[in-house]
């Protein structure tokens, strides 16, 4: 983990665990205990308190204040870009998910898809936020409002707010070779442990999904990092950009 030139009262709330790398079956990184267990505690009472009125995503946006906040800053953009090795442009979308007990499966996809933000790139040292006046998907906004569009480069999900997991409790995620097929296997499966934390670059291999049969609500933090289209069209091609 490379936290050099990172400000101390950030570094001070992480854990300094191993952050592993694995290369199969697409590069990711994947890291137990995060953050240290006060500073968790803090973002399970404030995630709980959001969650509390909603049953479904909450954007993060919605939650200026305490310590989900964290996921918002620029200190922690920077931690992920480092140790991601992606070059991003400071814009991301950050929600609190949530999939309620006993759902489906997903479909495997990979996440290097459009999103859409304000015109205006975000100042050095500073983070871009969705706007909600823009739809993130599509671009559509009022009559003479500009918008930017991006590609999502780096995807982050941090496993927050759950009950005890054990294997057989399903709601794991699953990470694949490949997509094909009527019902393609998970070469990885990445449980939903309580502050832990996975992260990997959006490519046209990074293959994942929900994998269902949960017995309670899996509930995470799910993050975007994001990157000029041009720059994912020059690295990947421009029709490997999955279109909603």
């Amino acid at each position: 983990m490379e936290t050099e030139g990172l400000p101390g009262w950030f570094t001070d709330l992480l854990a300094h665990r191993r952050w592993i790398r694995r290369t199969r079956p697409f590069p990711h990184i994947y890291v137990r205990d995060v953050f240290v267990p006060q500073f968790h505690r803090l973002l399970t009472e404030q995630f709980e308190r959001a969650h509390a009125d909603s049953a479904t995503d909450v954007p993060l946006t919605a939650l200026p204040d305490g310590p989900l906040a964290l996921f918002l800053s620029r200190p922690w953009h920077d931690l992920i870009t480092r140790v991601s090795g992606v070059e991003t442009c400071g814009d991301v979308e950050v929600s609190l998910h949530r999939h309620a007990a006993n759902s489906p499966r997903g479909r495997p996809r990979h996440d290097l898809s459009p999103a859409w933000f304000p015109a205006r790139s975000p100042a050095p040292g500073a983070i871009g936020l969705p706007d909600p006046a823009i739809e993130p998907r599509t671009g559509a906004r009022p009559d003479g409002m500009d918008a930017r569009e991006l590609v999502r480069a780096v995807a982050v999900l941090f496993y927050l707010g759950n009950p005890p997991w054990r294997p057989g409790d399903g709601g794991e995620t699953g990470l694949f070779a490949e997509s094909g097929g009527r019902d393609p296997r998970p070469a990885v499966i990445v449980p939903p442990l309580n502050n832990s934390m996975l992260v990997f670059e959006c490519t046209p291999r990074s293959w994942h999904s929900f994998l269902g049969a949960n017995a309670a609500a899996r509930t995470s933090v799910a993050m975007w990092l994001h990157q000029p289209r041009e720059q994912a069209a020059r690295r990947w091609g421009g029709d490997r950009i999955a279109e909603w």
